[in-house]
């Protein structure tokens, strides 16, 4: 009898990952056209996923095995521009939502999450859209694209009428400032200093809420496996607080997390990617 663990997210045996009765729907996108520094968030999704296989289902904090809600693991979107990419992620999660599931997108650098902003956004109107990164991303074009992954969030912008609210940022360009809102930019040097920050992020937040995470949001010490990294970023606890309290008070409709370079020789950032995506999971299904 073969014991090997099955090639999904989490390793599940069939019960558990079954796309007709799995409530929740891993959608990997191995996209990487148009980053600028690092390249290889393309080889993330898998990665994530081969790392998912070594993480425990029972979550120690909440007491929740999500994978019992079911979690399928369907092919890749694979496309060969940003434009056909942002298509293609934009028809495949209006599908998701006809078939009743909580979609999880794996990127892929950030440009990924458009197409999944815009799905989303028509299905719930007054979506907000809850994003952390290192980066504010809001250059309206760059390097001859609207869809580049420093402009994700000027497109989510137009997409939820400007309900963004940024936490983690330490970089930007001054171009970007006209599009910045200051009341929903939560830069990481000052939450160190506000106790009460995790709560005035989410009050901000509309009923409906989208969840975008660009790894480099934690510091490169944490996640140095990422296109960008930045110093000076949240550590595990700010970040799983943030998306405790976002999933107890706000109704969190989409996850993405975007933008893991694997290092062959450092897998634990990979491990780290993995767990999160378990860990908002069991938050979302508490």
């Amino acid at each position: 009898m073969s014991h090997a663990v099955p090639d999904n997210f989490g390793g599940l045996p069939r019960r558990f990952c079954d796309y007709r009765t799995a409530r929740i729907a891993v959608l990997p996108v191995p996209f990487d056209k148009t980053s600028t520094w690092g390249k290889g968030a393309d080889k993330g999704p898998a990665a994530l996923i081969a790392a998912s296989r070594q993480v425990e289902w029972y979550d120690c904090e909440t007491g929740v095995e999500a994978h019992r809600h079911g979690i399928a693991t369907l092919a890749p979107v694979r496309a060969a521009t940003p434009e056909a990419m942002v298509r293609a992620v934009r028809a495949r999660t209006a599908r998701l939502f006809d078939d009743g599931k909580f979609m999880v997108l794996l990127g892929g650098e950030h440009s990924v999450s458009a197409g999944a902003i815009e799905a989303h956004a028509a299905r719930y109107p007054g979506l907000s859209v809850l994003h952390l990164d290192a980066h504010s991303d809001r250059r309206d074009r760059y390097e001859g694209s609207r869809f580049n992954h420093a402009c994700v969030m000027a497109r989510a912008q137009q997409t939820v009428d400007g309900r963004v609210v940024s936490v983690g940022i330490r970089s930007m360009d001054a171009s970007e400032l006209p599009s910045v809102d200051p009341k929903r930019m939560f830069y990481a040097h000052r939450l160190r200093r506000d106790p009460d920050w995790v709560l005035k992020a989410v009050r901000l937040l509309t009923k409906d809420v989208y969840v975008t995470v660009d790894l480099d949001v934690f510091d490169s010490g944490l996640m140095p496996s990422t296109g960008t990294p930045e110093p000076g970023g949240l550590d595990w606890y700010q970040v799983t607080d943030l998306l405790r309290e976002a999933c107890a008070r706000r109704n969190v409709v989409g996850l993405d997390v975007v933008e893991l370079c694997p290092n062959k020789t450092n897998r634990a950032p990979d491990f780290l990617a993995a767990k999160l995506v378990f860990k908002v999971l069991s938050y979302k299904f508490k």
